[in-house]
């Protein structure tokens, strides 16, 4: 296997461990290439994502716009959707799961992968009724990419985001790279390990078939990353950073999970929903993370990025379906135990700002009235001057004068939390400004505290 962490922007660890091979018993580097099966749909998403922002589809296009096969299917129901792009990319098109039989359909050829859409398939639902991971859908996703840009799914994702991003040792005919550069899929079997059969590239590329070594991996983390947060100036990557972003965006249809690894379990449980190729959960300790696994006749690998502290963490194996996801997130706690996983803070907008000094007039004056002004008109309606006198005193007679310069910390443009010292105590304040031009109030809370 091979693991690595890229943090602001750099491979900051990697390396290697056991064999690539069972009979040369050559060693694993960072350059040795892995199969990285469904993390593959990413690429996949984004390259949609790209053709979006090119203007030559949109993602509410009905798929058989561009897949004409599928144009006489029979649907589940009479009144069931037709399916969209965008219930490929969530996996709410109403498919089977389909990991075992999917991953074997690699190598199937094109001209197959038509038949099998002419003649339809069973369906286990109506669309956008649940979540339900499909690698036919991302099957289909590349036949709609191909028929788009009239290339190959292999070749217009190697031409449009393995090339601009330096990824120059990855691709998907896997037996292009020497044999010396890949690690072989094995699995444990009756007490030894056998070789799996080497997957030529085919008609279900789109749901799994990249190869990649740890070093061109680590330049797609840091792409993916950078996306984030949002900020004006240049944005020339083969993706759009708001584009990158919606990788992000959940389906909608929300669950609530178990955190994977050794501290999981006491854990606070995640809210988890599937965006576009990329599981999305919040975590309590973490923050937000966006990760995905892949399992694959001989392989097995996760990544795991943490947009909020631009740290990704990843790893591949050459074992049939063997499991990533708990050491990465064994890791990824390990590094927040060490401090190396901090949040990145909002800057204090302008807006916010203004507000916050209309909140310390306000409490030196002990009356609303001294911000007028900057009160937006709900303000008064939900409790008038009169009272908020009557508040303050309260505050101010258990608290005493406080200093009000102290920073306040941004949870947004338009909100924001602060703590004040004070004569006799502290305060603990909350507030949240209107979506107006100009800097107005529409809620405050402030708590004194010993």
């Amino acid at each position: 296997m091979v693991d690595g962490i890229v943090a602001d922007g750099r491979l900051v660890h990697v390396k290697g461990l056991g064999e690539q091979d069972m009979e040369q018993k050559r060693p694993v580097t960072p350059d040795i290439l892995f199969r990285i099966a469904s993390m593959t749909k990413s690429f996949t998403a984004l390259a949609i994502l790209r053709l979006r922002d090119e203007g030559k589809l949109s993602l509410d296009d009905f798929a058989e716009k561009y897949v004409p096969e599928m144009r006489g299917w029979k649907y589940p129901t009479e009144d069931s959707p037709r399916i969209r792009i965008r219930d490929l990319l969530t996996h709410q098109a109403g498919f089977v799961t389909d990991n075992p039989w999917g991953d074997r359909q690699q190598v199937l050829p094109q001209a197959d992968f038509t038949a099998m859409l002419k003649n339809g398939v069973p369906f286990s639902r109506s669309a956008n009724m649940a979540y339900e991971y499909s690698n036919f859908g991302y099957a289909l996703l590349g036949r709609i990419i191909a028929n788009v840009t009239g290339m190959a799914y292999s070749a217009y994702v190697e031409r449009t985001l393995l090339k601009p991003l330096g990824m120059t040792a990855s691709g998907f005919e896997v037996t292009q790279a020497p044999i010396e550069k890949r690690a072989l899929g094995y699995r444990w079997e009756d007490g030894q390990w056998k070789p799996e059969p080497v997957m030529a590239d085919g008609a279900f590329n789109a749901m799994g078939g990249l190869q990649v070594s740890a070093n061109d991996y680590a330049r797609y983390v840091s792409f993916l990353l950078s996306a984030w947060p949002p900020r004006d100036g240049a944005d020339a990557g083969p993706v759009k950073r708001g584009s990158v972003r919606m990788l992000a965006t959940g389906s909608g249809l929300p669950n609530v999970v178990q955190r994977p690894g050794s501290t999981g379990a006491a854990a606070c449980r995640q809210g988890f929903a599937y965006g576009f190729a990329m599981r999305v959960a919040q975590d309590c300790e973490v923050g937000l993370t966006v990760a995905h696994s892949g399992g694959y006749p001989g392989y097995g690998s996760f990544v795991l990025l943490m947009p909020e502290s631009g740290i990704g963490v990843f790893a591949f194996s050459n074992r049939t379906y063997n499991s990533g996801t708990p050491p990465v997130w064994d890791a990824a706690m390990a590094l927040r135990r060490a401090g190396a996983i901090a949040g990145r803070a909002i800057p204090v907008s302008p807006l916010l700002a203004q507000g916050y000094a209309a909140v310390g007039r306000i409490y030196a004056a002990g009356d609303v009235m001294a911000a007028k002004d900057h009160l937006a008109m709900n303000f008064l309606m939900d409790q008038d001057a009169a009272g908020w006198a009557s508040k303050l005193a309260a505050v101010k007679q258990q608290a005493g004068a406080c200093a009000t310069d102290a920073p306040v910390v941004p949870t947004g443009a338009m909100s924001g939390s602060f703590t004040w010292t004070c004569a006799t105590g502290r305060v603990k304040g909350d507030v949240l400004l209107a979506p107006t031009a100009t800097p107005t109030i529409q809620e405050l809370h402030l708590t004194p505290t010993q």
